[in-house]
């Protein structure tokens, strides 16, 4: 019953959101802002689960690092452009995405898993980015929420190792639950 206890949580997502407009001034929100948006909360826990039911024990790494390397390319982007309409939309469809990867496991491939997991990433930082345009400390913002999403990374990779001991029944209705909450998420958002 210990699995479900998280996936039961992920039935309260509702519509909210990572980005709500809050101020990006130092290191202490950027740590923070991972763990208050729900939807990059949950994006930042799937990385690290499909990456270690879906990757090769020595592969694991790369869903995270390819996720952190496109958040902080998309955080860049979106200092020069920071005008990026439907992007609430996009982040609650990344969301759906992971579900749906963590629904296929290793049938999605690492290439293709991994191009998903780089696509979000991207839109969570361009998101990031956006929040930044005014100025502020951007980089001690940048590095906090660069070091609370590597943290979840890791949680979410710890979270994957023990439901690869579950039955898949288990590992797929949590896949379902998560996909489901990225849907309300959008539906929210449309």
């Amino acid at each position: 019953m210990r699995p479900l206890i998280p996936g039961l949580a992920l039935l309260a997502a509702g519509a909210a959101q990572a980005h709500p407009g809050h101020g990006v001034q130092d290191l202490a929100q950027g740590l923070a802002h991972p763990f208050l948006g729900l939807d990059h909360l949950l994006a930042m826990l799937a990385v690290g689960v499909w990456s270690a039911v879906a990757l090769p024990a020595r592969q694991r790494l790369l869903g995270p690092a390819v996720f952190l390397l496109s958040l902080l390319a998309g955080a860049m982007l979106a200092l020069v452009n920071p005008v990026l309409p439907g992007l609430e939309v996009a982040i609650a469809a990344s969301v759906v995405l992971m579900g749906a990867l963590l629904l296929w496991g290793q049938r999605t491939g690492v290439r293709l898993g991994l191009a998903a997991v780089a696509g979000a990433g991207l839109l969570h930082g361009l998101a990031h980015g956006a929040e930044a345009g005014a100025g502020g400390l951007w980089m001690g913002y940048a590095l906090g929420f660069v070091l609370s999403s590597t943290l979840l990374h890791g949680l979410g990779l710890l979270t994957g190792q023990a439901l690869t001991r579950v039955p898949s029944w288990v590992r797929q209705g949590l896949a379902t639950l998560l996909a489901g909450s990225g849907g309300l998420m959008l539906l929210g958002r449309l």
